[in-house]
């Protein structure tokens, strides 16, 4: 990650990189392929949560997931001799960015699945990308909403919806200030894009370990006093080993992914991959747990796709492109 003067790439809290990625354009194809690696790594800490949350408190496992992805990435840091400017970090931004993106919505997801269930949860938190739409309409109009963006987030929503299935949809509606705390989730998930656009200035590894440690900073003292940790049994070895999947592919893997693709295709683009976990959780299940991908689903990840081939904008430039005779 340095340059070739030695530096870390943080010459300056307010750096900006030399190429910034236009607003409005369509993402690459590395960053497509990021952002599908991005959606399994979150859609395996379903995988990974249901089989820690058994023996590990939700707000200690959320602590846990954090502060260890935290400890990785510093370590991996100071490895490589890119902790020299750690003090310069802009500290503020980063326990805001850990606010927003893991204490806020971790917290209120946690909270809101208590009263209503998985499928509404998820449906909820799949109008993240929408949020985000919203908000950079607001906030940044050259990388708002369009018609061509709004067709493929309503496509995209669909097919989430499709994939829950109607039984979840009809869970909606039973406890509204539980469904309440899940959209903020989502809304804080939004903020979280737009304002990691203020991380710039660092490097990829430099933002999400920041991040981290400010969330950790924020968990923690939360589990110590709702939990108190100290006085529950240790873990076996499959929670463990579960703690251990959450902190180090879902989250510090996951995060490494996640500014990439903020820095290369912009937070509306990035907000995407909300829509992408519940696919990805499927296609998990069909491959390791053996689960069958019926109908519904595959009419479910057809949407899905389609919306995501929208947004992304190439084969309507193909056809546009194209003269007639």
């Amino acid at each position: 990650m340095s340059d070739p003067t030695g530096r870390t790439g943080l010459s300056h809290p307010t750096a900006r990189p030399a190429n910034p990625p236009q607003p409005g354009t369509a993402m690459r194809n590395a960053d497509w392929l990021r952002l599908f690696l991005l959606s399994l790594l979150w859609g395996g800490s379903f995988f990974f949560g249901e089989i820690a949350v058994e023996a590990v408190p939700p707000v200690t496992l959320a602590g846990l997931r954090v502060s260890l992805a935290a400890l990785t990435l510093v370590l991996l840091l100071a490895a490589g001799g890119r902790l020299a400017t750690f003090a310069a970090w802009p500290w503020p931004d980063l326990l805001v960015m850990g606010l927003l993106n893991n204490a806020i919505p971790f917290s209120l997801i946690l909270w809101g699945q208590s009263e209503i269930d998985s499928g509404p949860a998820a449906i909820l938190t799949a109008t993240t990308p929408f949020w985000t739409l919203v908000l950079a309409t607001w906030m940044l109009p050259s990388d708002g909403l369009t018609p061509r963006r709004l067709a493929g987030l309503l496509l995209g929503l669909a097919g989430v919806a499709v994939l829950i299935g109607p039984d979840a949809l009809e869970g909606l509606g039973g406890s509204l200030w539980h469904e309440m705390a899940v959209l903020g989730a989502a809304l804080s998930y939004g903020c979280a894009a737009l304002w990691g656009r203020r991380l710039k200035g660092l490097t990829v590894w430099q933002a999400a370990g920041g991040q981290l440690i400010g969330s950790s900073l924020i968990l923690l003292p939360l589990a110590l006093v709702l939990d108190q940790p100290w006085s529950l049994p240790f873990p076996g070895l499959a929670a463990s080993a579960s703690v251990l999947g959450l902190a180090l592919l879902s989250t510090a893997l996951a995060y490494l992914l996640y500014f990439r693709i903020l820095r290369n295709a912009g937070p509306a683009n990035l907000s995407l991959v909300t829509m992408l976990v519940p696919a990805s959780a499927l296609l998990l299940g069909a491959l390791f747990l053996g689960e069958q991908l019926g109908r519904t689903e595959a009419a479910g990840l057809a949407f899905v796709l389609a919306g995501l081939i929208v947004l992304d904008g190439r084969i309507g430039r193909i056809f546009s492109s194209k003269q007639t005779f």
